[in-house]
Parts: structure tokens; C-alpha cells; sequence
């Protein structure tokens, strides 16, 4: 096969491949943005309410050694279909999870859609920096993630008018009602989730029917024998690891935690008295064809977190010419630094200024997870592939740093919970300065 259509072959793949971030990141903010509903609906604690990122993290460790064992034998593109029809069911099982108002039906059917998105993390970060030259490995997956981050970026507006858009009732509201308002109000409540998430499926669905018919270039590389040992020796790759772990446990934490942090704060009242803020709430609504004049206080939080999902989105194209003229590892001890400013400022204010610099997090979050994957996997040759998965089990830090981070909330208060996120994005910070100076 000539270059040029190989080249051609790489780039179709390529943007196949990115629709899959996309997609994945879409989904998992959207997640965020069932919390405080779900918090609602079941009347749970904080650290009861985050078994739901729990569960769909735990995932990720739970299924990334098996996914990358299972691409070995069956390919990328087999694969990435499983893993979308995957994705499909979980979804699907939100619709009896609602009808039924059944908490642990709604842990399964996140269980079964991180599964599946386990899959597609596994084989695609790999995959997109093997389609190429290993010189714009990093370039590629900094796009791709880009990609990822637009879906970041949507998904809270997205969350914020179709699944906070109505007050939720307590039981006691409820039980007043009679028969007949109940069943109107249950109704009604379901379809609030039901609705969006058919609607995810079947197009869930569709992407998967498209890769089963395009073509795929074959890049698989053979798997090395004794391969998890040798890595479980690399320090680095370990270090690595570690930081994957604390960042993405830092990122969803907050990103979770959103709208009650802005909630328990009073800001739905201050935000709603400042004309600028709701012109920028009815502008962003208003692509929806809605507005917030007699929204729930939720809702209105809500829409602010496209903020700190859209700044990650921003924060990486920056990132990725920042990373070009600068160490990787001194960029993200940058970033590290910056974000911690950012969460300390939010803390030690109140009103509008608390809420914008703990948004400007995720602008400084941008650049983390692609730079720390990148650089874990310098120097492992035909270990990469493995290397992914290990690295894509630390992923499971979504799960065990969001439920402390609930824990801590319900004892002590946000403003002591956000001293976690601190210490993650100070060992972030060492990872780089250490990385810096193995250049």
C-alpha cells in the first residue's frame, strides 16, 4: 500500500475514531448532571449519591485488563463495536430504572454503560497514537481529546435543561397528592430520564452498525510475553498511573459536585439578581429553545458548568502548543499549580468570584490526562498496549476520590472536602517536575 494511501486510510480512521471521544465524554458529564436529581429523587447523602460515579468507575478497573485481553484476540474494530452495543444496554436500562424509581437498577445500568466505554478507552487510546509516526503520537491524542472535552462541554447544558429542568417532590409532597397526581407525577418524572437516554441509545446504536461496516487499518502490535510484570517494575509507569488515578478521581469530584457546591453557597439567588450572568444562562438555554424565568435553582446552577467542561475543551488546545514548545512535564506542573490557586481562591471567597475560580479549574485541567498518559508510556516500546490498560484502570480513581470527597462533604463541609482535590493536584504537580527532570 502506497503512503499516501495509507495516510488517507489513517486520517478516515482518525476521524472515526474521535467521534468515539466525543462520545464517551458527552456521556460521563452527563452522568454529573443525574446526580443532583438522583440525590433528589431517592433523598440520599452526599456519599450515598456518589455510588453512582462509584459504579461507573469501578468499571474501568474492573473491565480494562480483561478489554485489553479480549482486543488482542478479536481486533480494534470488533471490539469497538462490543463496546458500543455495550454502551447501548446500559442506557436501555435506565428506562425501567426510572419507571420504577429502583436506585440499583439505575448502579447497573451505569455499571453496563462504563463497560462498555471501558472498551473504547482501552483500544482507542492506543490505537490513535499508533496511527502515524510516534513523533505526533501526543498531538493526536490531544486532539482526539479535544474532541472528548466538546462533549464534556455540551453535555452539562444538555443535563442541565432535560434532567434538572423540574423541582423534584420529597416523599412528603408526595404522599399528599392523591392517586391519580402521583401516578401523573411519577409519569412525568421517568420521562424526564427516560426520554434522553432512549434517544442516546439508538444513536449509540447506529454508531456501532456504522463501524461494523467501515474499514479499519490493522495496527495491532504483538503482545510480549510477561509484558504486566516487566511494567509493574517501571517506576515511572507506576507514577504515572498513580496520577491518572488522583486526576481523574479531582476532575469528577468536582465536576459532580457542581451545582450542589454552588447550591449550598446561595448562588442560585445571587446569580438570578445579576442581569449578566442570567443573560449568559438564557443565551446558552436559548440554543435549546428554552429559558430560566421560572427554571428550578438547580437547573440555572447547572448551566455554569459548562464552563469548567468547556475550559478543559479550550485548555487543551493551548495545552497542545504549549507541549511543543515546552517539557510536557513542566506544562502540567503549570497547570497543577494553577489549579490548586484556583480551588484555594474559591474556598477562602463567597459569591461570584468562589464560583468562577473553581469553574477556572477546569481550564487547567485540560491538559492532564493526555500529557499524563503520554508520558507514562515513553520509552515502553512494545508495552504500550498494556501500559493502556493498566493506565485505563487507574481510571478507576473517578470512583474511590469522589465518594471520599461525598464523605468528606457530609462530616466536614465543601470547603474541607476541596483540600482532597488539593493534595491530588499536588502529586500531579510532582509527577511533572519529576518527568521534567528525566528529560
Amino acid at each position: 500500500m502506497s503512503t499516501s494511501t495509507t495516510n488517507k486510510s489513517y486520517r478516515s480512521a482518525f476521524i472515526f475514531l474521535t467521534t468515539l471521544f466525543f462520545l464517551w465524554g458527552f456521556i460521563t458529564v452527563l452522568v454529573d448532571s443525574l446526580i443532583p436529581r438522583l440525590k433528589d429523587v431517592f433523598e440520599m447523602s452526599y456519599a450515598k449519591t456518589v455510588l453512582v460515579q462509584f459504579a461507573f468507575f469501578l468499571a474501568f478497573f474492573v473491565f480494562s485488563l480483561p478489554a485489553g485481553f479480549m482486543l488482542s484476540k478479536i481486533g480494534y474494530k470488533k471490539g469497538i463495536v462490543l463496546g458500543l452495543l455495550t454502551m447501548a444496554l446500559g442506557c436501555l436500562l435506565f428506562y425501567p430504572a426510572a419507571e420504577y424509581r429502583t436506585f440499583s437498577v439505575f448502579l447497573i445500568g451505569y455499571f453496563t454503560l462504563a463497560g462498555g466505554i471501558t472498551i473504547l478507552q482501552v483500544a482507542a487510546n492506543p490505537y490513535v497514537a499508533l496511527l502515524g509516526t510516534e513523533d505526533g503520537a501526543s498531538s493526536r491524542l490531544n486532539l482526539s481529546q479535544a474532541f472528548n472535552s466538546l462533549g464534556t462541554t455540551i453535555a452539562p447544558v444538555v443535563g442541565a435543561l432535560f434532567l434538572l429542568s423540574d423541582s423534584v417532590k420529597t416523599s412528603a409532597e408526595i404522599n399528599v397528592l392523591s392517586e391519580v397526581e402521583k401516578t401523573d407525577y411519577y409519569v412525568a418524572e421517568a420521562s424526564t430520564v427516560q426520554t434522553p437516554f432512549l434517544w442516546i441509545a439508538f444513536s449509540i446504536a447506529i454508531l456501532a452498525t456504522i463501524f461494523a461496516f467501515i474499514n479499519l487499518p490493522k495496527v495491532m502490535e504483538k503482545i510480549p510475553k510477561g509484558g504486566y510484570i516487566k511494567l509493574l517494575k517501571n517506576k515511572a509507569m507506576l507514577m504515572g498511573a498513580f496520577g491518572i488515578f488522583v486526576y481523574v478521581g479531582a476532575e469528577v469530584a468536582i465536576g459532580s459536585f457542581l451545582v450542589n457546591y454552588f447550591s449550598d453557597m446561595n448562588l442560585a439567588t445571587i446569580v438570578s439578581q445579576n442581569e449578566t450572568m442570567m443573560n449568559i444562562a438564557n443565551t446558552i438555554a436559548n440554543t435549546f429553545n428554552k429559558s430560566f424565568t421560572d427554571s428550578d435553582p438547580k437547573s440555572l446552577l447547572g448551566i455554569f458548568v459548562i464552563f469548567y467542561w468547556g475550559g478543559a475543551m479550550i485548555g487543551r488546545f493551548i495545552g497542545a502548543y504549549l507541549t511543543k514548545i515546552m517539557a510536557p512535564g513542566k506544562v502540567l506542573s503549570i497547570f497543577a499549580f494553577l489549579a490548586i490557586t484556583m480551588i484555594l481562591i474559591s474556598i477562602n471567597t463567597t459569591g461570584l468570584l468562589s464560583m468562577w475560580s473553581v469553574l477556572a479549574v477546569g481550564l487547567f485541567n485540560s491538559i492532564m490526562f493526555p500529557t499524563i498518559f503520554t508520558l507514562s508510556l515513553e520509552g515502553l516500546g512494545d508495552l504500550k498496549a498494556q501500559a493502556s490498560g493498566l493506565l485505563c484502570m487507574a481510571i478507576v480513581g473517578g470512583a474511590i476520590i469522589p465518594l471520599v470527597f461525598g464523605s468528606l462533604i457530609d462530616g466536614f463541609g465543601f470547603k474541607t472536602a476541596f483540600i482532597l482535590t488539593i493534595l491530588c493536584y499536588g502529586y500531579i504537580l510532582f509527577f511533572g517536575r519529576f518527568k521534567s527532570k528525566k528529560v
